[in-house]
Order: structure tokens, then sequence, then C-alpha cells
């Protein structure tokens, strides 16, 4: 079974409405008004006793009934309507009057228990995004973004369902339950007990089947996670997908997770659906067994005809809160099994947190310095830096090269602490920044990375983002100096122009200029250009490289590349190597050592094969 599985059942209750608890005069309020519905049912079953002795005598003078069966909760209750010509109107007013008050108060009830469920199940999704947003790229590796929809949107839903309307059914069902019961026990205490006996049996059936759904509603909702990852990647991908004719793969790999997921649920609805009709034979058995001893009741004069009839309603009445209880927990299992994952995501902590104490670093002022820098991941079985040291001055630019996983994004994680070294330091103006605290040491580093992020809003919102209120002057003049005003303004809508998801309406290099231009705008004094031209072509890199020189002037810059053109004029070249430092200098004292930026320097001037020579076959000797 997996960790989630194996969580109490009852901490996780207690846990999901300690959210209530803010809301407690409301919720407060809404369970007395369901005790009341509760209530109110059983004064109406009561009145079948006044109901049916009425009809019996009414075709004698009075309506009073001999002795037998006339103290008591039953004569209580026949005392409640006099006899004569006023006993019937008033029996069927009573009757009007408690069905409107019972509806009145079910609806506010219900009307209360839904505004309660809405603002727990706000707050829950709140928290969970603001959780989610706050941890490591290590947290982004173990849940795939499909995973952490289904938590935010299917797993919340059930949550909303469980305080919402379950609660509300569990409550009216349980307090119809109790006062019923209290009811035939009243009448006959006896019979009851009898027809109590049957308890175990339903208590072990509700139960049992409880388990056995809560582990399959997991089934589901992991199932449901994975058809959401399918479609995601499917659409996302699009234009792989046309580009390799896969439409009917996809289609094919999107219909395998859906047959899936639909006999998980059907799994599931076997033993939802199957209590039900369990509970309704056992009911049944035990109401045929009373029949049989009926007959001697009645003869002996123990119930009057009419407390005879109100107790078999009444047991037929129990009977339906004690179904409807059962569906509730089958229902609950499944809003717990889903809260349960919610709760899994937000007692995952990756991100890095301000220790005890952590000061505001100041504004950037003489440099950064890696000292003796190690780095490995938590899963990870060698280091990815080993004891790296390098310093970076203040206006200076700084290139880091070398083969694909030598460490460079990693050097650039470490400078917005998505990482902590996990030996030496990293220190900014002599302050280690794992003793700083997160939002001032982000605050001034700004990142433009090989993979340019936008959202689907106006070029002005992307640009500004994470203002509340943009500044469009500041934003204009952050696009001249990123050369993107030009292609912004040829459009019909200017700054105002959706961009769509994730910029499909822009060209590669226009997204570039854009985010650089976001990082104008942040104007921070670190700069991390980490591959920010490796994926344009030579005419939008030339463009780029215009808007990035811009954006470099006057800031302290840590520029990763492999297209050494993009570095040659780096007031330092650092050149790494397996995750250590092997070589640093300017480019043309690194071309005079013969060291591996040589190499490399000449693998991609000296060496690269024209698109017209042939390639030879994987197989050739």
């Amino acid at each position: 079974m997996t960790e989630v599985e194996h969580r109490q059942p009852r901490s996780e209750f207690l846990r999901l409405f300690a959210y209530v608890r803010p809301h407690a005069p409301v919720f407060v309020l809404a369970v007395l008004l369901t005790a009341l519905v509760g209530g109110l049912e059983t004064v109406v079953t009561a009145l079948v006793i006044p109901l049916v002795d009425g009809l019996k005598s009414a075709s004698s003078d009075s309506l009073a009934l001999g002795p037998a069966g006339s103290t008591g909760l039953t004569g209580f209750i026949r005392g409640l309507f006099p006899a004569g010509a006023a006993y019937w109107p008033m029996l069927a007013g009573t009757l009007v009057a408690i069905t409107l008050v019972k509806g009145l108060s079910e609806y506010a009830s219900n009307m209360l228990m839904t505004s309660t469920g809405l603002k727990v199940v706000t707050r829950l999704r709140r928290q969970l995004y603001e959780h989610i947003l706050r941890q490591s790229p290590v947290f982004f590796q173990k849940y795939p973004s499909s995973s952490l929809l289904a938590h935010l949107a299917n797993d919340t839903d059930k949550v909303q369902l469980g305080v919402s309307y379950l609660v509300a059914d569990l409550l009216r069902e349980g307090f119809t339950f109790l006062g019923i019961l209290a009811f035939v026990f009243i009448l006959n205490w006896k019979l009851t007990l009898v027809f109590l006996a049957l308890g175990p049996i339903v208590y072990f059936v509700t139960v049992r089947l409880g388990r056995r759904l809560r582990h399959r509603s997991n089934a589901a909702l992991r199932d449901t996670e994975d058809l959401y990852g399918t479609a995601q990647e499917a659409i996302t991908g699009i234009a792989i997908v046309k580009a390799f004719g896969a439409e009917g793969f996809e289609s094919r790999r999107f219909s395998r997770a859906a047959e899936q997921l639909a006999r998980s649920q059907y799994r599931a609805a076997v033993v939802n659906f199957l209590s039900s009709p369990l509970l309704e034979l056992i009911g049944m058995i035990a109401i045929a067994l009373f029949l049989l001893y009926a007959q001697s009741i009645v003869a002996s004069s123990e119930m009057s005809a009419g407390a005879l009839v109100g107790w078999v309603v009444a047991v037929f009445r129990l009977y339906d809160p004690v179904r409807r209880l059962s569906r509730v927990q089958n229902q609950y299992q499944q809003a717990f099994a889903a809260s349960t994952r919610i709760f899994s995501i937000l007692d995952t902590q990756t991100e890095q947190t301000d220790p005890p104490g952590a000061q505001d670093l100041k504004p950037f002022a003489s440099r950064i310095e890696f000292r003796d820098v190690t780095f490995r991941y938590p899963d990870g079985d060698r280091d990815v830096l080993h004891r790296v040291n390098l310093t970076i001055d203040r206006g200076e630019v700084v290139a880091l090269v070398g083969h694909s996983g030598a460490g460079k994004s990693t050097m650039a994680n470490l400078m917005l602490r998505l990482h902590d070294a996990t030996g030496g330091q990293l220190l900014v103006d002599g302050v280690d920044v794992r003793t700083a605290t997160l939002e001032s040491l982000r605050r001034q580093v700004a990142l433009v990375s090989q993979e340019t992020i936008l959202f689907n809003d106006s070029v002005l919102a992307n640009i500004a983002y994470g203002a509340d209120e943009p500044d469009a002057d500041a934003v204009r003049q952050s696009a001249v100096v990123a050369y993107a005003d030009g292609f912004i303004e040829e459009r019909p809508d200017g700054y105002s122009t959706a961009i769509g998801e994730r910029g499909m309406r822009l060209s590669g290099g226009q997204r570039q200029r854009l985010a650089i231009a976001r990082a104008v705008l942040k104007n921070a004094p670190i700069l991390v250009l980490d591959e920010a031209t490796s994926a344009l072509d030579t005419h939008s890199e030339r463009e780029v490289q215009q808007a990035l020189a811009n954006l470099m002037e006057g800031r302290t810059s840590l520029v990763i590349a492999h297209r050494l053109s993009t570095v040659q004029r780096a007031d330092k070249i650092v050149v790494l190597d397996g995750g250590r430092v092997v070589e640093q200098g300017r480019h043309e004292d690194l071309l005079e050592r013969n060291g591996l930026y040589r190499a490399l320097y000449e693998m991609q001037f000296d060496d690269t094969p024209s698109v017209r020579d042939p390639v030879p076959a994987v197989n050739d000797p």
C-alpha cells in the first residue's frame, strides 16, 4: 500500500474539519437546524398514531379509544388533538405546519452548510496552490503538473462535497435516526431490542465496504491523474504530435487511460452500490420476524392499532436514514481519500526556507563569491558541483561554459537559491545566502532563461509580471531597451495584445525579447542568463543579443551558453568539466592554453559539419 493509504482516517478527519473552526457559528447554526429537521421527521412519524386511531374510531361518536394503549407516549400524542369536530382539521393543519417548518429548516441548513463548504474548500485550494508555488524544482520532478492539477481541481471538489453536502446529510439522517429510534423504544422497547439485534451485522457490512471503497477510490483518483497527464502532454506538445503524424497513437494512449479510469470507477461503484441492497435485505428480514410476532401483540392489547402501525411505520422510516447513512459513509471515504492526497502534498516541503533570524540582504554592492561550493541532489550518487571557487565582481560579465551536465545551470540555480549548496558557501557581499531571506535575495536577481515562460495574457501584463498595477510608461521604456517596442506597436492592439498560451502567437525571438523586457523592468543588479539564445536562429539571435547588451549594461551578469560566439567578450570565462572548474580567464588567454575551452571552440567553429555533408549510418564500420 502507498503512504497515502496508511494514513489514519480519524486524524485526517480532524485535520480537515479544523478548516471549519473559523466558521463555527454558522456551522453550529446549521447543525441546530439539522437537528430540528431530524426531530420534526420523528414528529411526522409519530402523528401516524392519532391518524390511524382516528380512522378506526371514525364510525363512533367519540374518537377516544379504550384504556388499552392510552397511557404513556401514545396517550400523550392523542391528547394533543381533542375529540370532536376540530380533531381532523387540527391534525391536518399540524401536518402542514410541521412540513413547512421542516422544509424551511432543511433549506436554511443546506445553504449554510454549502456556504461553509465553499469557504473551506476555497481556503484549502488557495493554501494548496500557494504551497505548490513555494516548492523547489525537486518537488516538480516528483509530482508532474497533471497530478498537481488533479489535486487542485478534482480532489478539492470531492472535499467540498464532503464538507458541504455530506455533512448536511450525515447530520440530518443521524438526527432522524436517533429521534425515530427513541420513538420506537418508547412505544415498545422489547420489540425494538429484537429489531436492533441485527445492528452488529449492519455495522460490519458498512465498515467493511467503506474500507474497500476507500482503497478503490484512491486507485480511481490515481487513474484520473494519469488521464490528465496523457491529455496534457499531447495538447502541450501538439506540434510534435502533428509533425510525427501521431494523432492516432495519442488517441490510443488516451483511450487506454480512459478505459483504465472507467474500470477503476466501476470497481468503486460495485462496492458503493452494494451496501444499499444488503442493508435493505437485512432490514426486511427484521421486519418479517416482527410481523410474525405482531398478531400476538394486538391480541393481548399490549399496543393499540395506531401505536402498532406507528411502530411499524417508524421502523420502516428508520431504515431510510440507515441506508442513506451507509451511502454517505461511502461518499465520505472518497472525500477522505481526496483529502489525504491533498494533505500529503501540503506535508511535502522541498523549498529552501528562511532560517531563524534571517536578515534581508542589503542592495548588492561589491562581489559574489562561490567558496568551495559543492552540490549533490538528495537522491544523487555523485557531486554535481565539487569545490567550486569563483569570484564575480560588481559589473563583471562572467560566462560559464562546458559540456552538457558540467554543472552550469546548477550554479545559476544556487544563485537563485532554488537549491542550497551541500558544501561550502555562496556569498553575496560577504553574506552567506543561506542566512538571508529568500525574498531579499531573489529581489536582486533577474533571470532570462532558455525556455521563455510567458503567460496567456497581454503583452503589458507579461512584461510587468508580478505587478498588480503596472506602470505603462515603464513597461514601454523596458520594451524599447529590449528592442521589443517595434513589433509590439505593429500589432493592432499594441501592448494590450493577447499573446496566447506560452506566447504561442509570437516568434521565438519576440518571446525572448519580451522576457528581456521583463528583466529590464525588474531592474535587478544581478543578472542570470541561462542559455538565453541557444534556441534561436541567427537573425533572431542577433536581435536578442542587441537587447541583451542593453540589459547587461551596468549589471553583474552570470551567462550560461553553449554557443561560444556569444561569450567571447565576457570579462571572465569559467570552464566547467564534471562539476569542477578546470579553466578560467579571457577568451584569447584560454585559446592559447590549448585546454578544454580551445577544444570546445574548435569543435564549434572548425569541425562543424555542413548540412550537405553525408552522415554515416549507425551501423557503418
